[in-house]
């Protein structure tokens, strides 16, 4: 089974009244590009979290947010910074005596001074948070490679019904490239007539079989149409074979393109011309399709 390289997936795991969701979602690119946003609380995972990626995906650019609540009652504390308080009273004091003035600083006002109160966080077990984050990672890569796989699957059909429709063009060019040697050699011996008649002359059999096998050889697409069969096999069978074949597709896709364009070039009929600019749009079209397969 392929997979598409564009995808979202989320997973949500509550323990210990803390909650983790952790949200993925990814867009195509040539390899495994991630970005980690998550609460500093939960910083130190972040190489965790790459690692638990690594076993899901290979190609993207991938972006995980992670979001944490904590529910515990205890999960905040007050600190008092008794020493920053002094300070602040001994500076306040000089002041007065230095202007004057009497202190009268009140504790409410004191309270209000920074950093003489301050929240902070209680130390969480560092195991058991990475526990039910791991839980909400997996939940959500599980559900991002399913989202990614039903789409690569749409991907697989709609490649395979364009080889089918690329691999009739071929066949055409392929049994249609005779004919028009033969038609050339029947115009050519007609005109050549046509001119020998006025000049009483008769016709060179061998100069005539010589041009045609020169114009023959000039618009022969035997390899190209052979090439070009073979890479509609490949294809098709790296498709049903499925994992991350984006690379190796993408790759077969650049070898038909350089077939079609010769085959294009050495055109001398315009039913074979037409053909192989389908062949070309169709040709496009899957490179297109295949930059989103991982």
């Amino acid at each position: 089974m392929i997979k598409s390289m564009t995808g979202f997936g989320r997973g949500e795991v509550t323990e210990n009244n803390r909650k983790f969701t952790v949200e993925i979602k990814a867009v195509n690119h040539r390899y495994l590009e991630a970005s980690v946003k998550l609460p500093k609380k939960l910083s130190l995972f972040e190489a965790n979290i790459r690692n638990v990626m690594k076993e899901y995906m290979e190609r993207g650019k991938v972006d995980v947010f992670v979001t944490y609540e904590d529910y515990n009652e205890a999960s905040e504390i007050v600190k008092y910074n008794s020493a920053l308080a002094h300070e602040y009273m001994k500076y306040l004091k000089e002041m007065g005596d230095e202007f004057g003035v009497p202190n009268d600083i009140r504790l409410s006002v004191l309270a209000r001074f920074p950093d003489v109160f301050t929240m902070e966080d209680v130390e969480a077990d560092e195991d058991e948070l990475w526990g039910a984050l791991e839980k909400a990672v997996r939940l959500a890569c599980e559900n991002f490679v399913a989202a990614r796989e039903k789409e690569g699957e749409n991907l697989r059909e709609d490649l395979l019904k364009k080889l089918d429709e690329m691999a009739g063009y071929v066949e055409f060019i392929e049994s249609h490239s005779p004919e028009i040697v033969v038609e050339y050699r029947k115009k050519l011996e007609e005109k050549l007539r046509d001119i020998l008649e006025t000049l009483d002359v008769k016709a060179d059999e061998a100069r005539i079989v010589t041009e045609v096998t020169i114009y023959a050889d000039k618009i022969c697409v035997d390899e190209e149409t052979v090439r070009l069969k073979s890479h509609v096999k490949a294809m098709q069978d790296a498709l049903k074979e499925g994992g991350a074949c984006g690379r190796k597709l993408d790759f077969i896709a650049q070898e038909m393109n350089r077939e079609a364009n010769t085959t294009l070039s050495k055109s001398g009929d315009l039913a074979l011309t037409d053909k192989a600019i389908e062949l070309k749009t169709i040709i496009e079209k899957i490179r297109e399709q295949i930059q989103n397969v991982e």
